[in-house]
């Protein structure tokens, strides 16, 4: 099978790469500079030049492929809505070029803001739709097109997804506790962010491309809740560093973006996907990371 992954070089994409590459895939990765484009070409896959704005490559890439998975993003903070355009019109163009195809199209979600006092399930719908919501309402519009012949699949990743080289949301939260000189959290830190290690992610995504039905929704999520005070004691740990309450009005002030995150509760269950996918997630948990050091290498 020959599977188009845009994200190819990124923290998830290069891991899934590797992982669709070692399982016999033929893969072919969209690649925005010279050292990805080489990066991927050395792992023995072929490359599309091209990024999430160059729309007449991701219609290349699709429409040459037998499944489609698409895990990049702008991660635009600064300008979060320029992000939810190009999410919603890489999904779009995505989704007319498979449609009628059956083919599978798996796509890059999130477990944040499903439900609120519990943690969220895969019967949770995505509560946002249009071009002006979270991510530009992709799921939703993905989902959409199941019923025209594309086989939808949403990824919702817990809001870490962590290991050795990490460079996402524990990455700000440390950042920010090194500026600091203490290491935060958000209230009585009882609140609770779903993890998952790196490598289960992939393994999640290979075996949802190979199983999961139209219409599916997979948590990547390896650990339902970890609460955000261990978490920052971790770091505090990590960093020889003491850890503080901090209000939630100061939240935004002292973490940044991050910050609203790092105050919400992300717990999210992965019950339904285990049981679909036959997938059991072994990797190193996110307090065994953070005490593994990696996150602290200057």
């Amino acid at each position: 099978m020959s599977v188009f992954v845009t994200g190819a070089s990124g923290w998830i994409g290069s891991a899934t790469v590797d992982t669709l590459l070692a399982a016999g895939y033929d893969v072919t990765g969209l690649a925005r500079s010279d050292a990805s484009a080489e990066t991927l070409k050395a792992k023995g896959a072929s490359v599309i030049r091209g990024d999430l704005d160059d729309l007449d490559s991701l219609r290349m890439g699709s429409t040459g492929a037998d499944a489609v998975i698409h895990l990049a993003n702008k991660h635009d903070w600064a300008n979060p809505a320029e992000s939810n355009r190009a999410e919603r019109a890489a999904v779009q163009t995505i989704c007319d070029v498979l449609a009628g195809s059956d083919r599978p199209f798996l796509f890059a979600s999130g477990v944040a803001g499903l439900a609120q006092g519990r943690p969220s399930t895969e019967d949770d719908p995505s509560p946002f739709s249009g071009p002006d919501a979270p991510r530009g309402g992709a799921e939703n519009l993905a989902f959409d097109y199941v019923e025209k012949g594309v086989k939808s699949i949403a990824l919702r990743f817990s809001p870490t997804t962590h290991g050795d080289g990490d460079h996402g949301f524990i990455a700000y939260i440390v950042a920010a506790a090194r500026a600091k000189g203490v290491s935060g959290y958000v209230g009585d830190g009882s609140t609770g962010w779903a993890a998952v290690h790196r490598s289960d992610a992939a393994t999640m995504i290979r075996l949802g491309l190979e199983t999961a039905p139209a219409g599916a929704r997979l948590h990547a999520v390896g650990e339902e809740s970890v609460p955000t005070k261990d978490i920052a004691d971790a770091i505090g740990r990590g960093l020889g560093l003491p850890t503080a309450s901090i209000p939630s009005e100061q939240a935004q002030e002292h973490f940044g973006f991050i910050g609203s995150f790092f105050a919400m509760d992300l717990s999210s269950s992965s019950t339904i996907t285990q049981k679909m996918l036959g997938w059991n997630p072994s990797g190193p948990a996110l307090l065994d990371d953070l005490a593994s050091g990696s996150y602290f290498r200057e």
